[in-house]
């Protein structure tokens, strides 16, 4: 058990696997939809503008000589933060929620900490290796309930990796916010370093097997953190 935590933040940036919702959801049921789908996918798309260039980027991604479909399964299989999969992914997990394969989950502790704290005026925003569409998607279509409202914005890996310190500086920077003022919550002790690195207060979320790690406060429910703050403009 952690003991409860207060911060004062302006603003709070989230991860979204392993942080607010299962990773093994995703895992286990998002990641083999999109296995099973992406070849027939793309290929039925081809000539489209957003697949070509989805295409293009992975191939020049892979290398010379590589297929980039071949090369897109293998990064999703070793969970490689690909920006050409992740944009692929996006457009085929809208298709898998428009069919009723799956919803977005998302523990019942954050969601209910996020209600709380956006109706006390504090601005959420998510930062997650999956595209911007694809976050979108995996909140509108959430088992709680369409869940967009609650937050301010969205940043993925356009703005750089989610492990090097100048995205945080960015997303500070776009946001508008001192970095000392932006709470990160995140499960990945990577993305902590980098994010502390660059000035922001964080919180290690210890989901499913995450291991403690004496460098970060932790917890283990959103309903062990308080927040105190004036509500900031947007």
């Amino acid at each position: 058990m952690t003991d409860a935590l207060t911060f004062s933040p302006d603003v709070v940036l989230l991860d979204i696997e392993g942080t607010i919702s299962s990773q093994s959801y995703v895992v286990d049921v998002m990641y083999p939809y999109v296995r099973d789908h992406l070849p027939g996918y793309l290929a039925a798309r081809r000539g489209d503008p957003v697949i070509e260039r989805i295409l293009a980027d992975a191939a020049a991604l892979a290398g010379p000589g590589a297929d980039p479909v071949e090369a897109m399964l293998g990064w999703l299989a070793e969970d490689k933060k690909a920006p050409p999969l992740k944009k692929a992914q996006g457009l085929i997990w809208e298709a898998g929620y428009a069919e009723g394969a799956f919803r977005g989950h998302i523990y019942e502790d954050a969601h209910a900490a996020l209600v709380r704290w956006r109706a006390a005026g504090v601005p959420l925003f998510i930062f997650s290796s999956g595209s911007v569409q694809a976050q979108v998607q995996f909140f509108e279509n959430n088992a709680a309930g369409d869940l967009r409202g609650l937050f301010s914005g969205h940043f993925d890996t356009d703005i750089g990796a989610k492990v090097e310190t100048e995205s945080y500086r960015r997303i500070a920077a776009a946001i508008g916010v001192a970095p000392d003022r932006l709470l990160f919550f995140s499960d990945n002790p990577r993305e902590l370093v980098a994010a502390t690195a660059a000035g922001l207060p964080v919180v290690h979320v210890l989901r499913e097997d995450v291991a403690s790690d004496p460098r970060f406060p932790e917890i283990r429910s959103f309903e062990e953190v308080t927040l105190r703050t004036a509500p900031a403009a947007e």
